[in-house]
C-alpha cells in the first residue's frame, strides 16, 4: 500500500531523515510512535507532500507519488488530519466538510452520508461555526473533513492530543471501524501507547529521523519502550 524506501530529507543543512524506510500493507493500521523531536511529522509532511524529499522512493499502491503535490496526493488518495486540527474557524462545519468534495474523483457535489453516520455531533452542529466547537468536536471535523475525500489512507497526527476521555475513546472506535470493517489503510503518529495498542495493527519506532523498530502491534514489549519510548 505505502512503500518508503530510503528517504532522506533536511531543513536548510540539519539532516532530518535519515534513509527511512516503511511498509504500511493495505487495510492495516500502523502506529508511528517515538519521542518528541525524531521526525515523524516531518515524516508525515513527506508522504502528504507538504515537505519535499532529498532522495528515495514513496510509492502508493505501487505508484511513485514524489513528484505530485499535495493536491494531487489527496487526489490520489490520501486524506490527512495535521496536528492541530487546522479546521477553518469561520466556516461553518457544513462549510468545512465541503471544501473536500473539490478533490474527489467522482466530482460528488454532497457530503457522504457515512461521515454523520461516524460522527453524529456534527451533523448536530453543521450550522455551527467550527470555531465554537470544543477541541473534541474540532478533531471529529477535522477527521470527517479527510474522509470526505473518500481516501484510500488516512494519516493521522496525534489525533487524541488535548482530546477529552470520552471523545478519545469515540475517535478510537471510529479508527477501528473505518480500519477493520471498512478496510480503509491508517497511519497514525500516537503518543499515548494504551490508544495505539487497542487500534493498530503494527508499530514503527523512530528514532533520530529512522524507523529502528518495527512489528506486530504485541509485540511492542516494556524492553523497546524503556529504550525508545521512555524520557
Amino acid at each position: 500500500m505505502l512503500d518508503i524506501k530510503n528517504i532522506n530529507q533536511y531543513y536548510g543543512q540539519s539532516h532530518i531523515l535519515w534513509d527511512l524506510s516503511l511498509n504500511l500493507k493495505q487495510g492495516t493500521c500502523g502506529c508511528l510512535i517515538g519521542r518528541n523531536g525524531v521526525g515523524k511529522t516531518t515524516l508525515l509532511k513527506c508522504i502528504t507532500g507538504l515537505l519535499p524529499i532529498r532522495d528515495g522512493a514513496i510509492t502508493l499502491n505501487g505508484y511513485d507519488i514524489n513528484k505530485l503535490s499535495t493536491e494531487n496526493r489527496a487526489r490520489g488518495g490520501i486524506g490527512f488530519v495535521p496536528q492541530g486540527r487546522e479546521i477553518f474557524p469561520l466556516l461553518t462545519v457544513e462549510e468545512n466538510l465541503k471544501i473536500s468534495l473539490g478533490a474527489r474523483k467522482d466530482k460528488a457535489r454532497f457530503i457522504p452520508g457515512l461521515i454523520y453516520e461516524l460522527f453524529p455531533v456534527l451533523k448536530e452542529m453543521k450550522h455551527r461555526r467550527g470555531g465554537d466547537l470544543s477541541g473534541g468536536q474540532q478533531q471529529q471535523l477535522a477527521i470527517g473533513r479527510a474522509l470526505v475525500l473518500d481516501p484510500k489512507l488516512l494519516i493521522l497526527d496525534e489525533p487524541t492530543e488535548g482530546i477529552q476521555p470520552n471523545v478519545v475513546r469515540d475517535i478510537g472506535e471510529v479508527i477501528r471501524k473505518l480500519n477493520r470493517e471498512l478496510g480503509l489503510t491508517v497511519l497514525l503518529v500516537e503518543q499515548k501507547l494504551p490508544f495505539a495498542r487497542r487500534v493498530a495493527d503494527d508499530f514503527f519506532i523512530m528514532e533520530k529521523g529512522s524507523v529502528v523498530a518495527t512489528g506486530p502491534i504485541a509485540n511492542l514489549n516494556d524492553d523497546l519502550v524503556q529504550r525508545y519510548l521512555s524520557v
